[in-house]
């Protein structure tokens, strides 16, 4: 299917965007699935095939308002043939390999102002009488819709964005690059949420292996097979968003001086390591390259039987950075008194989802009138914090 041309075309894109099975055969627009009777009054599904005039990248008027349909002859729910529309009877060739079994004429007296009036008219005359015998049919399937490397950095159409009317607010989010730093729980339910953002590449910083303990806090589930293989993290997780998205890019490696310059052009960079002096070197080195960040962290600890703790996202952006060495310890692990390194899945997933909401705020996905730079959930009393509200510096 011709997606400039969908695109360019209000028409061709809401018939798209409510979930009609639309396709594009050079000069024929096709719409599939759509349900109608057949003469033992069976519920079956068909095509309806229509000319497809443009001029340019843009649809035009429809040039005539007949219609040709792929399937058996339709038939009201008794089973009696739909005369009142059927305009030929015969087989005929509508492009392809698809041929027609008769053609629909019904002209409205000012005709048919473009194709999502002309082809949701035939098809409500069709699903009206399939509806009398199941009312649950519909012809709105909402098919993925595959693209191409030039079209999109999704292996299929963003429909989540197009359906709600949200796309231009979306491609607020199409940054060059950006970084996880640290693969663990917090940082693949990051990537889970991020990958589903037009950003052009996405990458994945971490020299660890996938173990069973990382798959019991980690987005999806992990087979037996995939665990037993020891595969490296950014390598198992660049595989299974591959099937969503391009252009994830997997580092088998830390941070360190060996590799600092490749976070010198990332557009933003999610900091989701151990504490220590490595994360005190990265985020001297983030700001000296000027590059936006936020770190991510959190303090659960056993209190009787039962968890409490904190989790924390911190926002950096050029102007607004001296509260990070004021919040942040880069102690490292085994002087910290969460030694026990106590993670969980769904506070890893909530403090992605922190720092992602944050994100989006940064880029004008999201409103953000209160423009916090720190932000502390804690468990017990469910209360969350916003300090470091912005101001010059």
């Amino acid at each position: 299917m011709s997606e400039q041309l969908v695109n360019h075309s209000s028409d061709l894109r809401r018939l798209r965007d409510e979930g009609y099975d639309i396709e594009i055969w050079s000069n024929y627009l096709l719409v599939k699935q759509v349900p109608y009777v057949t003469a033992e009054s069976v519920v079956a599904r068909g095509i309806l095939v229509s000319e497809l005039s443009t001029s340019g990248s843009t649809t035009t008027t429809p040039n005539t308002h007949v219609v040709s349909f792929v399937g058996s002859i339709p038939c009201d729910d008794h089973g009696h043939e739909l005369n009142a529309i059927i305009n030929q009877r015969g087989a005929s060739q509508v492009g392809g390999n698809l041929t027609a079994s008769c053609t629909f004429s019904s002209k409205p007296a000012e005709g048919y102002p473009d194709y999502y009036e002309k082809m949701t008219s035939y098809i409500d005359m069709l699903l009206g009488y399939a509806r009398a015998i199941d009312p649950s049919v519909t012809a709105k399937m909402f098919p993925p819709t595959p693209t191409d490397d030039n079209e999109s950095v999704f292996r299929y159409l963003d429909s989540a964005s197009s359906r709600a009317q949200i796309s231009a607010i979306t491609e607020k989010l199409k940054l060059g690059k950006v970084a996880i730093v640290g693969l663990g729980g917090t940082g693949s339910y990051i990537l889970d949420i991020i990958a589903k953002t037009p950003i052009e590449q996405i990458h994945l910083y971490d020299r660890d292996t996938l173990y069973t303990h990382n798959a019991f806090r980690a987005p999806g589930a992990a087979s037996i097979e995939e665990l037993d293989a020891a595969p490296k993290k950014v390598a198992y997780f660049q595989r299974k968003y591959d099937t969503l998205r391009r252009n994830i890019i997997a580092h088998p490696a830390h941070i360190d001086e060996s590799n600092i310059e490749e976070l010198r052009d990332m557009a933003f960079v999610f900091l989701a390591m151990d504490t220590g002096a490595s994360k005190k070197y990265i985020i001297k080195k983030l700001e000296e390259f000027g590059v936006p960040f936020i770190d991510t962290g959190m303090g659960v600890y056993q209190v009787n039987n039962s968890l409490g703790g904190l989790v924390r996202t911190t926002t950096s952006v050029p102007g607004h950075r001296r509260h990070v060495w004021e919040r942040l310890s880069f102690a490292d692990e085994a002087d910290d008194e969460y030694e026990q390194n106590i993670q969980v899945a769904d506070l890893n997933m909530l403090n992605a989802v922190m720092a992602v909401i944050k994100w989006k705020k940064l880029f004008g996905f999201y409103t953000d009138l209160d423009k916090e730079y720190s932000s502390t959930y804690t468990i017990d009393g469910n209360h969350l914090l916003n300090e470091d509200k912005e101001q010059t510096e």
